[in-house]
Parts: structure tokens; C-alpha cells; sequence
């Protein structure tokens, strides 16, 4: 064989059945498939995850142990691999601290720049530095924002102790917290603890736990600290300041039905909250902690920074009038025409710094994410944008040969944005680089040196190589994506387009980068809220109209709240029912039928498989030998209802189950998995190993059926076919045609052309964007509107090409 082609054979990952494939290096390769047919199977879970093994069995045995483990996928052979650098959909994430300037690096050259030209100097780079000592603000330590728990808030100054005046879960009447408040004597003992000076010579204290144990007598003879039947508006100001900030000595609780008492020392309220809640940082907390939290506190700009995160040292060091904090809040395009224009930029020392900053600044610009600044906090990108930004580190490498592997890059572009994407796909190829993308767009499809279409179904269904070749075979090949790719939507005509029956207004919007926006959505139809990345889209839909509208059912892109036990049973909650129904018909307990619970494999823990760490080799997983990878211990596979034991149920699919089960209940639960197109799901498949478009339509699914008049959909075709698109309209249109109001926020094409009514954000991004610059029918968009997305339809009419 030749070198001309990575060669994978034999690939049998997930749902694949044996794939031989090549991809040429040196080229760009799309990979296509509706939802759930074996894309991301072959291209992450096969080739990337064995690149990136290979590659690390090239480092020694220390180095090694300290590197992520991946297992070998299941393939018979595969050759020519090149090291794979991948840009995928997670979440950018990151620290409190981690904004686009640390995560693009452009934020240590600016540092160099101030410490070398700013006037005057504080010093070294890192005197610069948000995320150092010597740099940060004192006060929020380098955040910009302060957390402080709101007194107003929290307490209830009409209400005793013992009546709740603390407006908190953890410190609810009845709580170990609230005890130590309101039940609390102060302890007169000395020494260290080990012995009480009021105890008997019987008593003795275990310095571990705070514990003292006795055989008799009372403890604690004096009064409680704190009146617990006083209301809070009655404490004297000595006592308010000694609940609320109080400590310095040590306080007993009354003894427990085993005679023990807490010795404890004492924290006044602001401060234990504090430590326990807000010092961590809420973001740490758990969910349900993180919410109960929000509701006591308030959140606003560092006073003493004034939100900027530097020290006074380091914001009085300038560079044409302005500082670090200024220069990284500007929106990139902005800071661009700045630095190209500073004095600093033709100083010979520092000229190189200007240079290499603005080099990496345009390289943003050129992806389309010029409204960014460098101070935004990298936990409040979209997916489309972090990938982006992963993909613009990669740009100034002067590595070749690599093989860079996208997930679906056009995600939460407009079509205008992914012209600009597919320039840089071209110039990663022809740097030398082998370009290998899972997509869905048509754009990036055309784009393509070369395809691989799987198929020809999803799940069970698919798991083929359908196709491969060039672009114009594919059109040509009468494949799905071969048929969508070729067939261009035109608009919907006008004789079905529905009439509004009302209107719902927004007035004087003025949230993030909306200004004064004044605009109706109609009721009764489908409406597209459209524009190009960071127009304003979300912000106007999501945020204000919501907020508007409570009523409103939103979804959103917020990630699906899975486990790796999670299955589709478990998901729309029939399992508890199933498992009843088994309890019942054999006199058991019901736990018995859960694999998380009593009727869990012992081996596996109800996982179905084993994972072996081999300590320095990678981690091995296979078969549960015991239950055979059913998850279930043997006693469970005899007890059968209607023939079948729980494990033959969970590898029905949703389809079989709708025609197996007769409970209403159960039908109704299982119902809308079928209408969004994952009726090929079987029961029991772990949603931890659904593609990004099933998990979307697992997410509406979950949500169809509640009661209300207006959806909400927040870029709803993410991850999805064109085939799958064209189910969601379906579905969509059932909703419109039940009476509801369904409003989406969409860039791809083929929805603004279905679309009742059009409301169109820019002109452009950030800064620039948070206007209506267009509202009516997609008729009167193409006809009169001369928008980017005006242009972008046009082109996308039958009549275009």
C-alpha cells in the first residue's frame, strides 16, 4: 500500500459493522451521516482515540503514567496514522479566571508590552497579571466581581431563631447549623479539651470530634447565648453584632439521647457562611447548593477594581491614555485599529510584541469572533465560539502533517460565518495538514476534497460506509445526504404560511449589546429569529422574551443532564413502572429489577463491563464475564412478564416497545422519542454514548409535551441531518398547528425558509449588532432586505444555481 491514504479496517466501534475506509492525507475529508449512523464512531472513537494512544506509547514509562489512557478501539488494522489534533464541542470551561485573552495567549504578550512601553512600568510581565499576586486587585484577588452575602436578604427581622429568621436550607429550624445558633451555651471549661472544667470527674472530651462524653450530671448551666424565641428586631446591638460576626471561644450544644455533647467553637453567621458558601466560589458549588446560595448574596463589579482584576500598580501603567484593562475590554476589531495605530508599534523594541499580539488578534477577527474582547470570560462562549477559538491557536503553527479533527464546526454559525470557516479549514490543508471534519452543512460539505457518507439509517441502522468520492459523485449517488445535499429548499409557499393571531411585544430591550430594541413576535406561527454570531439573537430571545414571557417553555443549548447509567428507560422514567409491574407479578421487591440498585451484576456493579488499570499500559475494558455485559445478576433473568426478563426489554428499541407496552402511561412517555426520529434507540443504550444531534432531540423529547402556548428553541437543528432537519419541521409544525407559538433562533437556511415570520438582529456583532434590522416574511427578505441574512438566503434558492 501506498502512504497516500490513513487505512482503517475492520473498524467496530459502537454501533460500526466492520468499516474499511481510507482518508487521504493532505486533503480536506468530510464525514456525513444523518444523526446516530456512526460518524463520530469511526472518526473520534476510532481514529482519533488511536492516534492519540500511538502516540503516547512514544513516551517513556514516567512520562506516560502522568498522560490521559485510552483504550485501543475495536479495529482489525490500521495504517499511515498521523498525530491528531482535535477541536471538538466541549465546553471551553476553564477557572473563574480564564478569559479569550489567557485561553488565546494573547493576553502574556500584552503583558510584555505594558511592562516594556506602559508608562509608567510596574514592573515585570507578571506584575501584569491578573492570575498573579503581584498582579491581581486585593480585594476580588483577581475575578472582578465580589460575592457578598446580602444581610436584607438572608435574614427575616420580624422572626426568632426558633421561627427560621435565617432564610437559608442550611440553617432551617431543626438543622446541625441552625443548632449551633440557637441551642448554643457558652462553655466555661479550660485546658485544651481534654478534661471540662464544669464536668464531673466522669467526664472526659475527644479533642477529634468535639464530643464530651459523661456518666451523669447536667452541663451547661448558664443561659443559651441567643434568646431563640427573640425576634431579630429586639437583639441589642451587642448581641446582633456578636450573631452575626461573633468568635473567640468555645460554645456546648445540649447532650444527645446517648448523653454526648458538641463542644464547638463559636462563628459568627457572616463568617461561617461565608467560608462554607462563597469562599469556594459559587461556581463550585453543586447545583441545588448554587441556587439556594444566589438567592442570599449579591454579585456586582470589585469596588476597588472596578471589575478590571489588576492591582492600582499595574492600571496606572498606560499606553496611549489607556490601560491593560482598558485595551483587553475593547471588542478585538477595535483593539486591532488601536494597536496598529499606537506609538508603540514602530518602537524598535517593542515593535516584534505589536506585531506578534496583532498577528494572533486578526487571526480571531478572520473566524468571525471580532466582537469578542479579551477580557470575556471563556465560561460564557457559546460551542461555536469556543471551537473557534480552539481552532485559532492552531493557526499560528508552524507544524505540518498533523491531522486536525473537527466536530461539526459550523455549529452556531451563520452562513455568512461559515465562509470565513471554510478559509481557514483550506489554509490548515494547505499548510500541509490532513483536515478530517464531521459536518452536516451544505457549505462545508461542498468544500470537501473528499466524502464518506454513513449510513444508511441511525443506530442498529446505520453503521455502513454508504458512499465515497468526490462532491459531485455524492450529489450524485442517491445516498440521504446525497439527495438533501443535491435538492435545495426553496420558500414555503404562501398559501401555507399561517396568519399571526396576535402579537407578544418587547419594549425598550436594552440587556448586553440590545439597543432600546422594540419589536412584536406574532402568535399562532413559526417564527426565526436570525443574524450572525453575537448579533444579539439569544440575548433577545432567550434572556428578554423569556423573562417577558415566564410562561414561555425555553430550550435552550444548555447540555443534557445524563449519567453514564442513564438510558432512555431511565430518562423518560418508565423503568420505575417496568420494574413495579415485574415486582408485582412475582412478589418481589422492585429493586431487584434495577441494575443500580439490588438486581445489580456483584462483578460490575451493573455497568456490564470490567475496566482493568494496568498501572503504566492503558486501562483495559471488556466484558463482565459473570452477567455476560446484561448488568443484571442471574436470579433477575428468571422472573419473566409476557416471556420476556428485564434485560430482552431493554434491547427492544422504542419502536418495539410502542408496539409491545399497553400502559397509557408508559406509551405516552415513550411517545415523543419517536416523533423527534429516535425510535431506533434501544431501551437500555447508555445516552453517555449518544451523538450530539440525538442528544438534542433526547432534550426535546423530554420537553414536547408539556402545557403551554409558546416554545422557545434555541438553535435547535445543532447536530442534526438535513433528513433529521426536516422531521424537527414536522414536528414544528404540529406544535404551530395545535395552537401554539413557536419561536426559534436558527442560522440554518432551510428553517428561515419554512418560517412563518422572520426577525432579523444585527447589522453585525457585538458592538455593531443588537438591532432589528429587518421583520416580515421570508418573501419580503429575499425581496426587499439587503442583510447578511437577506444575501445568504438568495443564494440558497433553486433559482441561484
Amino acid at each position: 500500500m501506498g502512504r497516500e491514504d490513513i487505512v482503517v479496517r475492520g473498524g467496530r466501534e459502537n454501533n460500526l459493522r466492520g468499516v474499511t475506509l481510507r482518508i487521504p492525507l493532505g486533503q480536506v475529508t468530510v464525514v456525513t451521516g444523518v444523526s446516530g449512523s456512526g460518524k463520530s464512531s469511526i472518526v473520534f472513537d476510532t481514529v482519533a482515540v488511536e492516534s492519540q494512544r500511538q502516540l503516547n506509547e512514544v513516551f517513556p514509562w514516567f512520562v506516560r503514567n502522568r498522560l490521559p489512557k485510552y483504550e485501543r478501539p475495536k479495529f482489525e488494522f490500521m495504517e499511515n496514522l498521523t498525530p491528531a489534533i482535535i477541536v471538538d464541542q466541549k465546553p471551553v470551561g476553564g477557572g473563574s479566571r480564564s478569559t479569550v485573552g489567557t485561553m488565546t495567549e494573547v493576553n502574556p504578550v500584552l503583558r510584555v508590552l505594558f511592562s516594556r512601553y506602559g508608562t509608567p512600568s510596574a514592573g515585570f510581565s507578571h506584575m501584569y497579571a491578573f492570575n498573579d499576586p503581584q498582579g491581581m486587585c486585593p480585594d476580588c484577588e483577581g475575578l472582578g466581581r465580589t460575592v457578598r452575602l446580602d444581610l436584607g436578604k438572608l435574614l427575616d427581622e420580624s422572626r426568632s431563631l426558633n421561627e427560621g429568621a435565617i432564610r437559608h436550607p442550611a440553617f432551617a429550624v431543626g438543622t446541625n447549623y441552625w443548632k449551633r445558633y440557637a441551642q448554643i451555651r457558652r462553655y466555661e471549661g479550660t485546658g485544651s479539651g481534654k478534661s471540662a472544667g464544669n464536668n464531673s470527674a466522669g467526664s472526659s472530651t475527644d479533642t477529634g470530634t468535639g464530643r464530651v462524653s459523661r456518666s451523669g450530671g447536667v452541663l451547661g448551666q448558664g443561659p443559651t447565648v441567643f434568646d431563640p424565641d427573640k425576634p431579630l428586631r429586639d437583639y441589642s446591638p451587642a448581641e446582633r453584632e456578636l450573631l452575626l460576626y461573633g468568635g473567640g471561644f468555645r460554645t456546648q450544644r445540649p447532650a444527645d439521647e446517648l448523653g454526648n455533647v458538641a463542644l464547638n467553637d463559636y462563628e459568627g453567621l457572616v463568617p461561617r457562611f461565608t467560608r462554607r458558601f462563597l469562599k469556594p466560589g459559587l461556581e463550585s458549588l453543586k447545583e441545588r447548593e448554587r441556587k439556594q446560595a444566589e438567592k442570599v448574596v449579591t454579585e456586582g463589579a470589585c469596588p476597588t477594581c472596578e471589575g478590571a482584576r489588576l492591582n492600582e500598580g499595574a492600571l496606572a501603567s498606560r499606553i496611549g491614555g489607556r490601560n491593560l484593562a482598558d485595551w483587553c475590554a475593547m471588542e478585538i476589531s477595535e483593539l486591532i485599529r488601536v494597536m496598529a495605530a499606537s506609538e508603540a508599534a514602530g518602537d524598535p523594541a517593542v515593535g516584534p510584541v505589536v506585531a506578534a499580539a496583532l498577528m494572533a488578534l486578526r487571526r480571531i477577527e478572520a473566524v468571525g469572533l471580532g466582537y469578542l474582547s479579551l477580557d470575556r470570560p471563556t465560561r460564557t462562549l457559546s460551542g461555536g465560539e469556543g471551537q473557534r477559538l480552539k481552532t485559532v491557536r492552531h493557526l499560528g503553527s508552524s507544524l505540518t502533517g498533523m491531522t486536525y479533527i473537527f466536530d461539526e464546526p459550523s455549529v452556531g454559525l451563520h452562513a455568512r460565518d461559515v465562509d470565513r470557516l471554510n478559509a481557514l479549514l483550506v489554509a490548515l490543508r494547505d499548510k500541509g495538514n490532513t483536515v478530517l471534519i464531521v459536518e452536516h452543512d451544505r457549505e462545508v460539505i461542498a468544500l470537501a476534497d473528499h466524502v464518506i457518507d454513513m449510513g444508511p439509517g441511525a443506530g442498529a441502522h446505520g453503521g455502513d460506509v454508504v458512499f465515497t468520492g468526490t462532491v459531485e459523485k455524492l450529489a450524485q449517488s442517491g445516498t440521504v445526504t446525497g439527495r438533501y445535499f443535491s435538492e435545495r429548499r426553496g420558500l414555503k409557499p404562501a398559501r401555507r404560511r399561517r396568519r399571526p393571531t396576535g402579537a407578544l411585544a418587547v419594549r425598550d430591550a436594552s440587556f448586553h449589546n440590545l439597543r432600546n430594541v422594540t419589536v412584536d413576535f406574532p402568535t399562532g406561527v413559526l417564527t426565526a429569529v436570525t443574524g450572525v454570531a453575537g448579533s444579539g439573537k439569544s440575548t433577545l430571545v432567550s434572556h428578554v422574551f423569556a423573562a417577558r414571557y415566564p410562561e414561555a417553555i425555553v430550550l435552550d443549548q444548555s447540555a443534557v443532564g445524563i449519567s453514564p447509567r442513564s438510558t432512555p428507560a431511565t430518562y423518560t422514567d418508565i423503568w420505575d413502572m417496568v420494574r413495579r409491574m415485574y415486582a408485582r407479578q412475582h412478589g418481589v421487591d422492585a429493586g431487584l429489577f434495577s441494575f443500580n440498585s439490588k438486581g445489580a451484576c456483584p462483578a460490575c456493579q451493573g455497568r456490564g463491563s470490567v475496566t482493568m488499570d494496568m498501572a503504566y499500559m492503558e486501562p483495559v475494558t471488556t466484558v463482565c464475564e459473570a452477567c455476560e455485559g446484561r448488568r443484571f445478576h442471574a436470579e433477575v433473568l428468571g422472573y419473566r412478564m409476557d416471556g420476556r426478563n428485564v434485560v430482552d426489554l431493554l434491547a427492544m428499541t422504542v419502536e418495539q416497545a410502542l408496539e409491545h407496552f399497553t400502559d397509557p402511561a408508559i406509551l405516552r412517555r415513550l411517545a415523543p422519542l419517536s416523533e423527534v426520529g429516535l425510535g431506533y434507540l434501544t431501551l437500555g443504550r447508555p445516552l453517555s454514548m449518544l451523538s450530539g444531534g440525538e442528544r438534542q432531540r433526547l432534550k426535546l423529547a423530554h420537553r414536547l409535551h408539556e402545557k403551554g402556548s409558546v416554545y422557545v428553541f434555541d438553535e435547535p437543528t445543532t447536530g442534526l441531518h438535513m433528513a433529521d432537519v426536516e422531521t424537527l419541521l414536522a414536528l414544528l409544525d404540529r406544535l404551530v398547528d395545535a395552537g401554539n407559538t413557536v419561536v426559534v433562533v436558527e442560522h440554518d437556511l432551510d428553517v428561515v425558509k419554512h418560517a412563518d415570520h422572520v426577525i432579523d438582529i444585527g447589522p453585525e456583532a457585538g458592538e455593531q449588532g443588537g438591532r432589528v434590522v429587518f421583520a416580515g416574511t421570508p418573501e419580503d427578505m429575499v425581496r426587499t432586505s439587503w442583510t447578511h441574512t437577506a444575501e445568504y438566503l438568495r443564494r440558497s434558492l433553486p433559482t441561484a444555481g
